[in-house]
């Protein structure tokens, strides 16, 4: 892309979102904010982003703590010590001062939390790993700067954030929440109606102002400085409203996010735009645009119907998904994930699973210490919007028969399909040590979400993974061995192909091949608790080539034979070791 096409696109999109300003300024001002002195030229579709060893981590900075150490060396410490060369990137979910919602309330994006460590040990872990952080576009917190600002008609503040009057009609908003969505709020001006889509702390901001674009863009330029390369565009999908409509996943959102790409690609060759959208599925792979929005979409509806699978023993809705799912184009991925700080979103199961199946999903969750959140909709019935729950203990056993002894191989078959998948898979922390339910943190603070954000003390966790015969140590051993398995097979790559096989009720099949064809894996699982049999016949692997199961090193040399998988059990067959 030659300099003149790079600004012809920075201004049109600037044009179509304030065409009431004057562009040619706006567009200096971003450039400015970037501190983009010299256009780079940009390919149109890039083949190298990422690859089979591109693995992440998701972990808050204080989900393991120290009483030596700040939470931030202590990560660095127990990363060093269990994920170098086995984990590429490291999401430090938003480490900022905060005033609610575990950080995602913000009230000062430009330092760290103090009672976290600072900006030079963050650097440091980008040492030996890249870096992916929070940009909380849509909201900031109620006590930050700009919010005080704003109540005083103080500038910067004076005109960030959205008042609407409180019989305007907003029957039509789509929300997470079932909180009143308006907040009074006093200013030396009167009280006016404040716009909160997640709670009364967290005050939406106002995109229709650009300068509140332009101090975005200020923000990512630092992180970038700060060695933070991946960009999690957090609740992205609301930062656009219009009365009248649904206020989510409006056009000029998606517009915002074409102008953050075009810029931040511009600022540096690695940097990495991932949209967080907890959406019905359709509108999520929107989210690609024309290969100039996201670089990866979270794949929102992995989790649920993954779950579903492993407790059901029923593999239809996963796999009638999968067979439905377009391959990412080169350049973009799918963003794979069974758990994170959030709990287990049900958007995006919509017109996935019936009512029927969504009620035995979360009824099965209840029983295993699971709790529901809801959102309001438009007729007034609050609805099921999250299943609350530890992933250890989401597959503790199957909706028919309780808690059972397979959780072991449940969950690491889990994980197994989701380092098998297209795209980039992520782990969240609490997966990866398998921590249980917390229930007295829920108890403590009040938020739901907190049974899945444990605070590891880290000479505990220590004599947990030390303890060979603790849970903990074997799920972290087990994963770190299929990891390190994954990162040497380029049919892995997030970008190579994948074919779903028909193998019978009770499997899971589907084969990844490399984009040169050298290489191909067939991936096999029993998602259920009883003996499964199927024949080596139906996949057609070729004589001339030799055939090895990857994780368990077994020849494949009878080509009509029968395999038994048992519970839980999987196969990774490739023609390469």
């Amino acid at each position: 892309m030659k300099s003149s096409a790079f600004i012809q696109k920075v201004t049109g999109y600037l044009a179509e979102l304030y065409p009431d300003h004057d562009n040619m300024l706006l567009k200096d001002q971003c450039l400015a904010a970037m501190e983009i002195t010299e256009i780079v030229p940009l390919s149109e579709a890039r083949e190298d982003y990422w690859g089979c060893e591109d693995i992440v981590l998701i972990t808050y900075a204080d989900s393991i703590t120290s009483d030596a150490r700040t939470p931030l060396e202590t990560l660095k410490r127990f990363a060093d010590q269990y994920l170098f060369e086995r984990i590429s990137t490291i999401h430090i979910l938003p480490f900022f001062p905060y005033s609610s919602d575990d950080g995602f309330s913000v009230i000062d994006y430009s330092i760290v939390n103090q009672s976290l460590g600072d900006w030079d040990q963050i650097e440091a872990i980008a040492e030996n790993f890249k870096l992916m952080g929070d940009v909380v576009l849509n909201h900031c917190s109620a006590r930050s700067l700009w919010f005080e600002n704003f109540k005083e008609g103080r500038n910067p503040g004076k005109d960030f954030f959205i008042t609407v009057k409180p019989d305007v009609a907003l029957n039509e908003v789509v929300r997470p929440r079932t909180t009143d969505l308006l907040r009074p709020t006093r200013t030396t001006l009167g009280e006016v109606f404040v716009w909160c889509t997640f709670s009364h702390d967290q005050v939406d901001l106002n995109f229709k102002n650009p300068v509140v674009l332009i101090e975005f863009l200020k923000i990512i330029r630092r992180y970038l400085e700060k060695s933070i390369s991946w960009f999690r565009l957090d609740a992205v999908g609301f930062i656009w409203k219009e009365l009248g409509t649904s206020c989510i996943n409006l056009p000029k959102t998606h517009l915002i996010i074409k102008l953050i790409r075009l810029l931040v690609e511009n600022k540096s060759e690695n940097a990495i735009i991932i949209t967080e959208t907890n959406v019905p599925n359709l509108e999520n792979l929107g989210y690609f645009g024309d290969q100039d929005e996201a670089h990866l979409i979270y794949n929102f509806s992995l989790p649920p119907l993954l779950i579903n699978t492993l407790i059901t023993g029923n593999a239809v809705q996963l796999k009638r998904w999968m067979m439905t799912m377009p391959s990412a184009s080169m350049g973009n991925a799918y963003f794979n994930f069974l758990a994170s700080h959030d709990g287990i979103g049900l958007r995006p199961v919509e017109g996935l699973l019936s009512t029927a199946e969504l009620k035995n999903l979360t009824d099965t969750m209840v029983e295993f210490g699971g709790r529901l959140s809801y959102r309001a909709t438009q007729s007034k019935t609050d609805q099921p919007y999250e299943i609350n729950i530890a992933l250890w203990d989401a597959l503790a056993g199957t909706d028919k028969h309780g808690k059972d002894d397979f959780q072991f191989d449940r969950f690491v078959c889990a994980h197994a399909i989701l380092l098998a998948l297209e795209g980039i898979p992520a782990i969240y922390i609490h997966s990866l040590l398998a921590t249980k339910n917390d229930h007295s943190r829920v108890e403590n603070t009040g938020n739901l979400r907190s049974i899945n954000r444990h605070i590891w003390d880290h000479d505990e966790l220590q004599l947990n993974l030390g303890n060979r015969e603790s849970h903990h140590s074997k799920v972290l051993v087990r994963l770190l061995e299929l990891i390190q398995t994954r990162k040497q097979q380029k049919a892995f790559h997030p970008n190579a192909p994948m074919f779903m096989l028909t193998l019978g009720h009770g499997l899971l099949g589907f084969w990844r091949q490399t984009l040169d064809r050298e290489q191909k894996i067939f991936a096999i699982f029993n998602i259920s608790k009883e003996m499964r049999t199927f024949s080596v016949e139906t996949l057609n692997l070729t004589t001339e080539q030799s055939w090895i199961d990857l994780i368990g090193g077994v020849d494949f040399i009878d080509r009509r034979g029968r395999v038994e998988l048992g519970p839980y059990r999987f196969l990774w067959i490739g023609n390469q070791k």
